[in-house]
């Protein structure tokens, strides 16, 4: 049957009069196989989180129209090079054509200097997901993407995986205590958290940053929704790591993924609109305007993008501290590692500027860690310093279904079962991160052995997630 919904129902959930209003009247249109409720719950979600729908077959015009909305077309003015240029694909036959086809656009960039895809990649919004670009004293808005600093935190504890099993009850209350998920949400009054990141300077930089500084406060130690999680899980080390002074075996503990919230999603588009006022390129290369890193604009966003990452940080460290202290624990060690970034790093004995959207710093001995799916294993990995991948890794599995097909094909019922079968116990999340949506995760880390070493396993075992908005038949 049908699902009929009309221009005051989108107009209820946000959407304005428009070129985005009719793009997503059609796009309810063509999905026949969903209830009212899903199907209002999944716009509501295409326009929180338009990037993440950019590879949906169904909502990739939506998506488009609504970031476009934000990001005005401009005058051609810089040409692009014409000679095509190479660079470095690692797990090719996981990897879509939408994104090849991006990462050959950024290519040409006059400024480019090296690039590289890793094997979770797929189409994005200028930079693919999962592209590494490596420019010429030049910093891409889009080349970092809109959650900025988005990164991944884990601390292990000084807790066998027996007790963790013993205490379930307690560990899912603390988690749901002391976590909190989705667009906008944040904290007031007496549960709001504190941190030094709060009173940086970087904030004075301009009136614009000025104004963020009372949401970044007030969301501190929250979530956003999509794919972001905050989960127990066990790790394995299967031998002792020296580095991190860990014996052999099963630990519990606490892997973290979220970003910058709503200061690094209004820097973003600020300076992303800043840029192609100022940065004219073709049609086809729009998104990637970027901004000279001697200029005054270039400098303020890099102030702004760094202030963005420390914030993410300082969000994980909130979460982190806060439900060690809950469970009672010691943290035998921590590791973070961002994507969503530039850096600042030397490449063939030269500077350049490291753009990562959607991928992990795998430098020489640089620890990072690589997630699966919430029933798929993640990995904590030691980075090689391949030169050719630009020392970068994947920052996931990547999607192997759209987000409107994982609606549509995979039911409530499967997705119980699947967490049955793994023993993992979810709490908040839609079918469009069902685990089936994700790619094998054991491939995608085939395909990158020339990048990272495997260090230990993580099985995540209780997962949070922001709630989809819809409720299970």
């Amino acid at each position: 049957m049908k699902t009929e919904i009309n221009g005051d129902d989108l107009l209820a959930i946000g959407y304005t009069e428009g070129r985005v209003l009719g793009e997503a009247l059609k796009a309810a249109a063509a999905l026949p196989d969903i209830t009212r409720e899903e199907l209002l719950a999944l716009l509501t979600k295409v326009k929180q989180y338009p990037e993440n729908f950019l590879d949906d077959e169904h909502m990739e015009s939506l998506a488009t129209a609504l970031i476009e909305e934000l990001n005005k077309p401009v005058d051609t003015t810089i040409a692009l090079i014409e000679e095509k240029r190479e660079y470095a694909v690692y797990g090719a036959d996981y990897i879509e054509e939408g994104a090849g086809k991006q990462m050959a656009i950024a290519m040409q960039l006059p400024v480019t200097v090296a690039g590289a895809l890793m094997p979770d990649a797929h189409q994005g919004y200028g930079l693919p997901i999962g592209g590494v670009l490596a420019t010429r004293n030049a910093i891409i808005p889009y080349g970092v993407g809109v959650d900025i600093g988005c990164r991944m935190a884990l601390s292990v504890f000084d807790i066998p995986a027996e007790h963790f099993y013993e205490n379930e009850a307690i560990y899912k209350r603390e988690l749901i205590a002391h976590t909190k998920f989705g667009a906008g949400h944040g904290f007031h009054g007496r549960y709001k958290a504190d941190h030094a990141v709060l009173d940086r300077s970087e904030f004075n930089i301009t009136p614009f940053v000025k104004n963020l500084q009372d949401k970044a406060a007030s969301q501190l130690g929250s979530s956003g929704g999509g794919n972001h999680f905050v989960e127990w899980g066990i790790i394995e080390f299967e031998q002792r790591d020296e580095v991190l002074n860990i014996e052999k075996g099963k630990y519990l503990a606490l892997l973290s993924h979220s970003g910058s919230r709503g200061l690094g999603a209004t820097i973003a588009g600020y300076y992303t609109r800043l840029a192609k006022d100022i940065c004219r390129l073709p049609k086809e290369a729009a998104n990637l305007a970027y901004l000279d890193m001697a200029s005054e604009a270039g400098q303020e966003y890099w102030l702004a993008m760094n202030l963005a990452g420390d914030y993410a940080s300082a969000c994980h460290e909130v979460i982190h501290n806060k439900l060690t202290a809950a469970v009672g624990a010691r943290v035998l060690a921590k590791v973070e590692n961002h994507h969503n970034f530039a850096w600042k790093e030397q490449w063939h004995g030269e500077e350049v500027i490291v753009h990562r959207k959607g991928a992990t710093p795998a430098g020489k001995d640089v620890m990072g860690i690589i997630p699966g799916s919430m029933t798929a294993p993640g990995f904590l990995v030691r980075g090689k310093g391949n030169e050719d991948a630009i020392n970068s890794a994947s920052h996931g599995a990547g999607r192997q279904l759209s987000r409107t097909k994982a609606i549509q094909q995979i039911s409530q019922q499967d997705m119980k079962a699947v967490l049955k079968e793994h023993g993992v116990t979810l709490i908040g999340a839609g079918l469009d991160e069902a685990p089936m949506a994700y790619k094998d995760i054991h491939k995608v880390m085939a395909a990158q052995h020339d990048l990272v070493d495997v260090v230990a396993r993580f099985e995540p075992k209780m997962v949070r997630m922001a709630d989809d908005g819809s409720k299970e038949d």
